[in-house]
């Protein structure tokens, strides 16, 4: 159940037009998802958002777009978030993840989960040899 209700007519709004149109242009695609739309509630958070995910997901970087959208995938699994898993997959699928890949990407997300609860229960100190500073704090140790 929504928290908000999306603009009964979104696009009326000029800024929210020049978003939209953005997308659009952005992904080749006249679709406009629904989180664009509730985000709409709010001119300046769309936008806002939108600036982000463009400079982010839709700017090339050293990472492979699919990348980006598993790693996307991994973090809205995390989060809990369904709308997030389900729409990343859907672009990962269409940026090339095979199933394989898909089956892969959530034995490590399953895997990661495992491991950090087992680390954080255990409180398992960090290796020296993991501290980008090479000494782990120790010279700030008594």
């Amino acid at each position: 159940m929504s928290t908000v209700a999306p603009p009964p007519d979104p696009e009326a709004d000029p800024r929210i037009k020049a978003v939209f149109d953005d997308i659009r242009a952005t992904r080749k695609s006249d679709f406009i998802n629904n989180m664009w739309l509730w985000l709409a509630f709010d001119p300046d958070l769309l936008e806002r958002t939108w600036a982000e995910v463009k400079a982010v997901m839709a700017t090339p970087s050293a990472l492979e777009p699919v990348v980006k959208e598993m790693l996307y995938i991994a973090v809205s699994v995390t989060n809990g978030c369904g709308y997030c898993i389900h729409s990343h997959t859907a672009s990962a699928k269409a940026k090339g993840m095979t199933e394989a890949e898909h089956a892969d990407l959530l034995r490590v997300i399953s895997l990661a989960a495992k491991t950090n609860q087992l680390a954080t229960a255990l409180q398992v100190p960090v290796d020296a040899a993991f501290d980008a500073t090479g000494d782990n704090g120790s010279k700030y140790r008594s």
